[in-house]
């Protein structure tokens, strides 16, 4: 009976990999058919601000309890991102839109986008800090692609922002993010970050391929000649879906 659940189990996380690539594929294609972003530019800073509690609630749904009951959680205000409970076990929670933690995402500037993330420690100390350096940025009204580039590539060449730590990762697993446009527009999933510029490395980019990566940047895949896919560190996102919501509940039927 045990090994009858696991297996059931295991063909659900297995099903999940393959609509994790398919979503993906969906948002290539729907990007090269759509003319025009419905946000093109960033709207005013209060329609991505969020209430306290609300933020704090959201930010901590992101992992099971075990973890963000003991986590710090970060919460975003006009002055950037603000320690609203000091953890314990060194992860840190926080929500918040896409432009805080990317440059060319196809909807990074749309006011409903609403991110929930863990980062265990190594990402803390690896990865946090490029969402901080974005998020300077764009509140000191740095909001073209190419001035977000060279802000980052900046911060890296004076170590503001350290090569990532192996084993970083995080856990998005909330039920009421929103991620996408497309589809429940959320994700249930463990995302790991890795030192690598090439998909290739992972066998990513092939369609048969159980998983499937992208750069934390969001480049345009249809685009090979971007910026983004030649001047940015590399550093790519392999995102894993996992059949369980952080409050346990199935994710997917």
């Amino acid at each position: 009976m045990r090994l009858a659940k696991i297996e059931k189990i295991a063909a659900r996380v297995a099903v999940g990999a393959l609509a994790l690539v398919s979503l993906l594929s969906m948002t290539v294609s729907t990007r090269a058919q759509e003319a025009e972003r419905p946000y093109p530019k960033m709207l005013p800073l209060s329609q991505y601000l969020m209430d306290r509690n609300a933020a704090i609630a959201l930010a901590r749904s992101a992992a099971p309890e075990g973890i963000s009951k003991d986590a710090s959680v970060l919460v975003l205000t006009p002055k950037g991102w603000e320690t609203a409970v000091k953890g314990t076990n060194g992860f840190v929670c926080m929500a918040g839109p896409s432009w805080t933690a990317s440059i060319d995402f196809y909807d990074v500037w749309s006011p409903k986008q609403r991110g929930a993330i863990c980062l265990n420690p190594a990402a803390v100390r690896s990865i946090l800090p490029i969402f901080r350096k974005l998020t300077e940025m764009t509140l000191a009204g740095v909001t073209s692609v190419k001035e977000r580039i060279a802000g980052i590539q900046e911060a890296y060449a004076k170590k503001e922002i350290p090569p990532v730590e192996p084993g970083a990762m995080s856990y998005m697993m909330s039920k009421d993010a929103y991620l996408t446009h497309l589809g429940s527009h959320n994700l249930c999933h463990v995302m790991f970050f890795l030192p690598m510029k090439d998909p290739a490395e992972l066998n990513a980019d092939d369609p048969n391929a159980p998983i499937s990566s992208t750069s934390i940047w969001f480049p345009d895949p249809d685009k090979p000649d971007s910026p983004l896919n030649k001047e940015l560190p590399p550093l790519r996102t392999v995102p894993i879906e996992v059949p369980y919501w952080s409050d346990g509940t199935l994710a997917f039927h």
